[in-house]
């Protein structure tokens, strides 16, 4: 039997069941973190991981938390701390996701944001994995709501932006009802004094594992384009790349669904994303854009950030930001985890100066470029819609149980399912738009958990 390569996944002591959903998901080889992390993640060691988000670190500790993890005991068996709770509902899923083959895992979000009730009863119920921000974990604990004297794991997920957030308080509160006898894995983009200071506190004997940005120069190229009219340039862009995952950046709310409408109003399938927007409207956009029902989000750095968004193609900056740090972070959401991308900035004449800064302060040379001509005047749509059901944890759906339904049917296979997302009372699936009609029938004339749904079609207008 052939050896596997390092970097496979087959190399790891893993089980098989486990192997062949990395493989239904597409994971076809390790990226760095991983390949260099996960053997003593595996091993129950300390591991500190410096790389930035999209480099595959959720996957590595995930991968590590669920091998450990023991269904029939229904403690809290790891405790994920994460700055945000966009971050923290992104984990959380994607270790669902890892966890399908698991029977009866539970995996709890404790964020804030949102009441404290309907979290001391879910948590009343027992929950294998909790992951949370430092602020909400810290409050159920002080209320005696959340047991950790039973945790095998703790994670800190970018703990750079935790202590930047102020969180260092209640992280070490948390650490304090922790067992000392425990794993600890950190991961961080950068490693401040104050990081070394923790990590010598509360680790034991760590291994650290440090990864180069995956938004390597090499892996993102980017075009300058000096227009006159940046809402025709940027129909020409969209119509000439064709992305399948796209974001622009505009500065104002106000633009931004400026923007947005016309796009629509052109056929194209955009979902703006700003302050204005309350938590259920900013869930819904997100689960549309992630799970590929809509190709286009225009947003504002501030309502951008904290997003860990997976495969985007392209970032378009209809303005430019408005200092090079800013233009970085916005540009690195393409070309993760070794995939290429693109990103494309506009710009007059009279703002030739910035464009002039910007090539200093990367060290790039002129990327300026002619507008190029549109492949085609049809523009693309998505090749998902978003299936909405009106049932989630609180009636015990499960993605295993969503997934089930609609692929008993002939006419729908695995393949056609896309992300599945859970809320409290709501659920959300990505079903490719050819057999959206068919998913819809299934879940409306058909049970699941024993009783009957509503499902229907979430619109991106």
């Amino acid at each position: 039997m052939k050896t596997p390569a390092p970097d496979q996944f087959e190399s790891l002591n893993l089980p098989p069941e486990q192997l062949k959903n990395l493989s239904d998901l597409g994971y076809q080889t390790m990226t760095d973190i991983q390949r260099l992390a996960l053997p003593s993640i595996l091993e129950g060691k300390d591991v500190i991981g410096q790389s930035k988000t999209g480099s595959g670190k959720t996957a590595a500790f995930g991968l590590g938390v669920l091998n450990s993890i023991n269904p029939r005991f229904h403690g809290v068996q790891t405790l994920i701390l994460c700055p945000t709770r966009e971050l923290a509902d992104q984990v959380a899923n994607d270790l669902r996701t890892l966890a399908r083959v698991i029977p009866n895992v539970k995996i709890l979000t404790l964020c804030g944001g949102t009441p404290l009730a309907p979290q001391r009863a879910s948590l009343e119920y027992g929950a294998h994995i909790v992951v949370g921000t430092p602020g909400r974990i810290e409050d159920h604990l002080s209320r005696n709501n959340l047991d950790l004297s039973q945790a095998k794991t703790f994670v800190l997920d970018e703990a750079d932006r935790m202590l930047d957030m102020g969180f260092q308080p209640a992280i070490e509160a948390i650490i304090n009802h922790l067992p000392k006898s425990r794993q600890t894995l950190l991961f961080s983009a950068t490693f401040p004094d104050s990081i070394e200071s923790m990590t010598r506190r509360i680790m034991s004997n760590p291994l650290t594992v440090k990864v180069e940005s995956s938004h390597a120069q090499t892996s993102i190229e980017q075009l300058f384009y000096k227009v006159d009219d940046r809402m025709g340039a940027l129909r020409d862009l969209l119509l000439h790349f064709r992305p399948t995952s796209s974001v622009i950046f505009c500065r104002t709310k106000k633009e931004t669904q400026e923007i947005c409408d016309e796009l629509n109003r052109f056929g194209f399938s955009c979902i703006a994303l700003h302050g204005d927007l309350d938590q259920k409207n900013r869930e819904k956009a997100l689960v549309q854009f992630s799970n590929k029902s809509v190709s286009i989000m225009v947003a504002t750095d501030v309502a951008a950030r904290g997003l860990d968004i997976d495969a985007l193609d392209a970032v378009i900056n209809y303005q430019l930001a408005h200092d090079p740090e800013v233009h970085v972070h916005r540009v690195g959401r393409t070309g993760r985890a070794s995939s290429k991308g693109i990103a494309m900035s506009l710009f007059t004449d009279k703002e030739q100066y910035k464009v002039e800064r910007l090539y200093d302060a990367l060290s790039l040379k002129s990327q300026e470029k002619a507008l190029p001509t549109p492949k085609s005047q049809t523009v693309f749509k998505p090749e998902f819609s978003t299936v909405q059901i009106d049932g989630g944890k609180k009636q015990k759906l499960r993605a295993g149980d969503i997934l089930g339904a609609l692929t008993r049917s002939d006419h729908i296979s695995g393949s056609d399912i896309g992300k599945i997302n859970i809320f409290d009372f709501t659920s959300f699936v990505g079903v490719k738009r050819k057999v959206v009609n068919q998913a819809l029938e299934i879940i409306n004339q058909g049970k699941m958990k024993g009783r009957t749904f509503k499902a229907k079609v979430v619109h991106s207008k």
